[in-house]
């Protein structure tokens, strides 16, 4: 698989389907998303992004650069305690890209590890490339592969994890991940709702690879799951000044979340869906990385933020983006998650 990333960070165990899709625009897509057409069977249009992007980008950078460098440093230092040096770590494609390679290149800084890394796909209600699966097993003992996440909203990947994986004897189904506001794992760099900075960007902070694709038509029995490379997006490339602007911020010495919630997010998401009378749960998007991505990707309804956090600048941008399409904003508690965004049902659906 084409990508800009160097194969010194990550190879990509997947199908390069560049040309074969057609790109969808957004309300089409949560059209087809709500009628019951799986996700992965669609791709979104991409594009340069635009100076309204770039100003959320640069915002979530800013406020939390140093949050996600200590994240990766927490994170590295718990993978040692309870995994070892003796690791392959496999990102889940694509939001796990950039976090792999940043968490392998503190693993190099602190402990001089050259650590493998390899990404592979992975889709709610799908399951894992078998494939990729295949070739991973077919090279590494299985109590190495190490899954590797930028964050866990609902905890929906890593149920999803858990089933797949239990084919597969000697591979652990745990997901390490830089923030864990969910509460679902112990491989994470916080427990903290913090934005990972690379949430608010496409393609363009992700190796200009799109996010996997499943259809039968185009991905073959033995192929690997598929991904677009956006080559004509390659001025506008930001993947590496995003992993250098938080490497920059890398220490040898991490401070450790303190205050940890108890309970799980899934279920205080439960309460939203009865609260709102929400059937589907996949409309509810937890966190700030989330609910960002719903006001800038998706058809939103509503923003719910916790009022511990009503005028905070790290909550300024969702405010902003909520005011600028229009979107309702409603302060009360919420004790996972900092805010929540969710998807407007399409009554023509």
């Amino acid at each position: 698989m084409k990508t800009s990333y160097r194969e010194s960070d990550v190879i990509l165990l997947l199908k390069d389907i560049t040309g074969l899709v057609e790109p969808q625009p957004t309300i089409e897509r949560e059209k087809l998303i709500q009628a019951g057409k799986h996700y992965c069977e669609m791709l979104p249009i991409e594009y340069v992004p635009t100076e309204k992007y770039m100003e959320i980008y640069e915002e979530a950078l800013k406020n939390y650069a140093g949050a996600t460098a200590n994240a990766i440093g927490c994170l590295a230092d718990r993978i040692m305690e309870k995994r070892g040096k003796d690791i392959v770590l496999v990102s889940l494609a694509r939001a796990g890209i950039p976090i792999g390679i940043l968490l392998k290149r503190y693993l190099k800084l602190k402990y001089r590890l050259d650590t493998p890394h390899y990404a592979i796909s992975i889709i709610r209600g799908r399951g894992i490339d078998k494939n990729a699966m295949k070739f991973l097993l077919s090279q590494y003992q299985p109590e190495r592969l190490l899954f590797v996440d930028g964050w866990i909203g609902k905890g929906a990947i890593l149920k999803e994890l858990q089933k797949e994986i239990a084919d597969y004897d000697g591979v652990s189904p745990e997901i390490a991940v830089a923030a864990d506001p969910a509460n679902v794992t112990e491989l994470c760099g916080t427990h903290e709702d913090i934005l990972i900075p690379s949430s608010c960007l496409n393609c363009t902070v992700s190796g200009l690879v799109s996010r996997t694709f499943l259809r039968e038509d185009i991905i073959g029995p033995k192929d690997y799951h598929g991904a677009v490379y956006y080559g004509e997006l390659a001025d506008a490339d930001l993947s590496y000044p995003f992993i250098e602007a938080i490497e920059k911020h890398f220490t040898i010495q991490n401070s450790k979340t303190k205050n940890r919630i108890t309970g799980q997010g899934a279920k205080e998401v439960q309460k939203l869906a009865e609260r709102y009378s929400i059937a589907d749960i996949n409309l509810i998007k937890p966190g700030i990385g989330e609910t960002t991505r719903v006001l800038l990707r998706r058809v939103p309804w509503k923003v719910l933020i916790d009022a511990k956090y009503k005028g905070h600048d790290e909550l300024a941008h969702i405010v902003r983006l909520a005011k600028e399409k229009e979107v309702p904003v409603e302060y009360g508690a919420l004790s996972h998650y900092k805010c929540c965004g969710i998807i407007k049902k399409l009554a023509d659906a």
